[in-house]
């Protein structure tokens, strides 16, 4: 039998569809599953994107320029400098949502076996992305303690050596909610010019800011990091529209979006009729925003509020995007969210978390913890904080081995 390669074996699991299967068994069985595994808001996408799609007026679904359609290059320069972010259409590459943009971006700036340093825990897909280009990963560790706090600068330091090409951020952070200050990107922005390194934000949840006195700085306002600074940006979150898969690839380095679009060609264009879409929402008013994080900051003020009454967790209370890392009583979080999907249930409901040690790189880390999004409801998510106080009180008393499906009336 031909065999599978090295690379595809290295490829990880993801920790957010891992136990898919296992959730499928459950619905089959009729229980009732609230998904708070994966980052898929229940909001719905913005009539007007929908309307776009429906209303336009062609006969022929073609390619697009490879970088993505001009007129939207240009709405998104302009949406960009009401944000204090000066960038014209030739600095953005518009991509198959953020995660091509990500693709594009270790692959423009990284050869075999090269190095990029990432805060963990981190979006999984980091790693993934990493392994798809034979690129090394090199964690500098936060923590839950620290509310997952930029690591100390000489931290990093101590990690960087001949192979390393740049360090990637994810601001505001997913998993951890982290939201970076304006001190802690400068000091980022000093570290990378001292050691002529990239510096990758992955800015997607930019605009999920919670706290009045908090705002986001992105890399891309940072005087003297112009050749230095790569944001990575999408529309999946920001306006609901994750199957949309559009996302942007910036940066005012010449050479760095001139090599990008060698990959943007090889792959000929983004999505034709989802550019259209998302151009459309770009004619949406400041209000729209802050309606939708006004419903987020009380999605978050709900699961915290649910959170806070389960005893012997702790957890950092994020200011930004709309994920929460909990750390749980037990050894093996991945045992005991599959355990939930196949024997526990409360009101014949249970709930899909995903396990958080496929959001770190070092080995046997994580172990004990889950992430949690808060995209659905605020009525789930009380639900979602009561049945996991519920399994947990369960899985800590029962035999391991059982097994029958458990139904518990607290």
């Amino acid at each position: 039998m031909p065999k599978i390669s090295s690379k595809g074996f290295a490829m990880p699991d993801s920790p957010i569809r891992k136990l898919v299967p296992y959730a499928d068994k459950a619905e089959k069985k009729g229980v009732e599953i609230i998904r708070l595994n994966i980052g898929q808001p229940d909001i719905e996408t913005p009539k007007i994107a929908i309307d776009a799609v429906k209303n336009m007026d062609i006969s022929t679904v073609s390619y697009s320029h490879s970088a993505g359609n001009l007129s939207f290059r240009e709405k998104l320069s302009a949406y960009y400098q009401k944000k204090a972010i000066a960038i014209d259409s030739d600095s953005i590459l518009v991509t198959t949502g953020g995660s091509e943009a990500l693709i594009f971006t270790i692959n423009s700036i990284a050869d075999p076996e090269d190095e990029i340093i990432i805060p963990e825990p981190f979006y999984a897909n980091y790693y993934s992305f990493s392994t798809q280009s034979n690129v090394n990963v090199v964690p500098v560790i936060s923590k839950i303690e620290d509310d997952f706090s930029l690591p100390k600068i000489s931290d990093f330091e101590a990690l960087i050596t001949s192979k390393t090409k740049a360090i990637l951020i994810c601001n505001p952070g997913n998993p951890t909610g982290y939201l970076y200050s304006k001190s802690e990107i400068k000091q980022l922005a000093q570290l990378a010019l001292k050691y002529d390194l990239f510096l990758i934000s992955d800015e997607v949840y930019s605009d999920f800011v919670y706290e009045e006195e908090a705002t986001h700085y992105s890399i891309l306002q940072e005087s003297g990091l112009e050749e230095h600074a790569i944001v990575v940006d999408s529309f999946s979150k920001r306006y609901s529209m994750c199957g949309a898969r559009i996302g942007m690839m910036i940066s005012k380095n010449k050479a760095v979006i001139e090599t990008a679009m060698k990959f943007a060609q090889a792959r000929l264009s983004p999505p034709s009729l989802a550019q259209i879409a998302c151009e459309a929402t770009l004619d949406l008013p400041e209000s729209y925003f802050k309606e939708q994080i006004a419903k987020y900051k009380a999605r978050r003020d709900t699961l915290i509020e649910g959170l806070r009454k389960i005893p012997n967790i702790r957890f950092s209370v994020p200011r930004g995007a709309f994920y929460c890392i909990v750390a749980l009583p037990v050894s093996n979080s991945e045992d005991f969210a599959q355990w939930m999907l196949e024997f526990f249930s409360l009101d014949n409901k249970t709930l899909m978390v995903a396990p958080a040690d496929g959001f770190y790189s070092t080995p046997n880390t994580g172990k004990n913890q889950i992430r949690l999004a808060f995209v659905l409801n605020r009525n789930d998510l009380k639900m979602a904080t009561i049945i996991l106080g519920a399994a947990l009180k369960a899985y800590i008393a029962k035999n391991k081995s059982m097994p029958e499906q458990l139904e518990l009336d607290f």
